[in-house]
């Protein structure tokens, strides 16, 4: 196996984002490629004229990746984590720099963070500095995204979680990990759930945010209010028709479609990334590196497809579970004020686990992995598990 040590010089002309003093061109360290990925600048055949549709590679969305890591400012270990059917999950770690702080962060409970849907480790970036000062902090991708491998996933909504779930246990199996504190954000928040039903032994705290999954989804015909039942209002006919469209297709389909005007599509649709990440860069380093994340052959979205009804909803919605959870698992909520996420999901939940530790917490506007870190930064928050304070980083929101 192929094992380089690189370090990326941020003086050169094209590592010139701001990144201030945390671009100190940390050591990164690469395992090689996942299987499963395609190469467009080795393609070749007949087949050269459809990567070449989509300007994206495996090797593009490692050097996107690379200008992001570029600015943390503690040590960092980036490798792919082989599981037993040899697929690959890549994984970062972040420990505290400071010799008199790691020996006391490295003997606190770690902290690791799964992603949302068309995510990555990259979006952690505001998140990881912060958060490691006090324990070591993991974060992957999950199977399917991002540079993780990108396997087969079925159709069937109950075996396409559970290859998410198995997948995160034998990551952290080969981590070695005896216990964790899990945090998921919106898809990371229901497989986090689903793992923690399934390896409660393992989660010391459960942490949600803005999670995904969870209610059930509403009559369209009628709803309550007070003692009268009211009629809804039917959606249009080509509101249905193009839902049964577009439930056709792979939910990030049009990026690639769109070929080489998909950049393009990311930022015209995504404008609130420059703002979110321009204490960081100035210039389309973040939706460049969703593009590659995205643009790449289906995987994970294949899966998370499977796990969806029309318009988003969950097949098999998390609510109808969260009585599975240990009674003794803390569980806090986060939500942002501005999120789409519907938070009444969370009072319910701390109704099913009425004599369970269920914490709310409600944020001002969102959430935020992909920015909002600065202020998340000024004001992080204590979430109390058995006696003992952790420090719970703001999230993103969904693509």
């Amino acid at each position: 196996m192929c094992i380089r040590i690189f370090r990326i010089d941020t003086a050169s002309p094209s590592w010139s984002q701001k990144c201030g003093s945390g671009c100190d061109g940390q050591p990164v360290v690469d395992y090689g490629r996942p299987t499963g990925d395609i190469d467009t600048e080795s393609s070749s055949g007949w087949r050269w004229w459809w990567p070449s549709w989509r300007p994206t590679s495996a090797s593009l969305l490692k050097s996107a990746e690379a200008k992001i890591l570029a600015c943390l400012k503690n040590n960092l270990c980036a490798r792919f984590v082989t599981l037993p059917n040899q697929e690959r999950i890549w994984t970062l770690t972040v420990t505290n720099n400071s010799p008199h702080k790691r020996s006391k962060a490295d003997s606190q409970m770690p902290l690791v963070m799964v992603h949302g849907f068309g995510g990555g480790v990259g979006l952690w970036i505001q998140n990881l500095d912060p958060l490691c000062h006090s324990r070591p902090v993991h974060a992957f991708d999950l199977l399917g995204f991002g540079r993780s491998s990108r396997p087969h996933f079925p159709s069937d909504a109950t075996l396409a979680e559970e290859q998410y779930v198995s997948s995160i246990e034998q990551w952290r199996q080969a981590m070695g990990l005896e216990r964790m504190i899990l945090l998921g954000h919106s898809l990371g928040g229901y497989l986090a759930t689903a793992y923690a039903i399934q390896y409660p032994e393992r989660v010391t705290h459960l942490i949600l945010a803005d999670p995904w999954g969870f209610p059930e989804r509403s009559q369209p015909d009628t709803e309550v209010s007070g003692r009268s039942v009211v009629k809804r209002q039917a959606p249009p006919r080509w509101v249905k028709a193009l839902a049964s469209v577009a439930s056709l297709f792979n939910p990030l389909a049009v990026i690639r479609a769109a070929g080489p005007w998909g950049p393009g599509l990311v930022n015209r649709f995504r404008p609130d990334f420059r703002r979110k990440f321009e204490s960081l860069f100035d210039d389309d380093t973040m939706t460049d590196y969703i593009y590659h994340c995205n643009a790449q052959n289906p995987s994970g979205e294949v899966g998370f497809r499977a796990m969806c009804e029309s318009l988003g909803w969950a097949k098999r919605p998390m609510l109808q579970r969260v009585h599975l959870l240990p009674p003794g698992l803390p569980v806090t909520l986060l939500y942002g004020s501005l999120s789409w996420v519907d938070r009444s999901s969370g009072d319910q939940m701390r109704q099913v686990r009425p004599d369970s530790y269920t914490r709310i917490v409600v944020r001002r506007a969102c959430w935020e992995m992909r920015g909002g870190g600065t202020a998340f930064n000024q004001g992080q928050k204590a979430v109390r598990e058995t006696g003992k304070d952790y420090i719970v980083s703001a999230m993103p929101n969904a693509l």
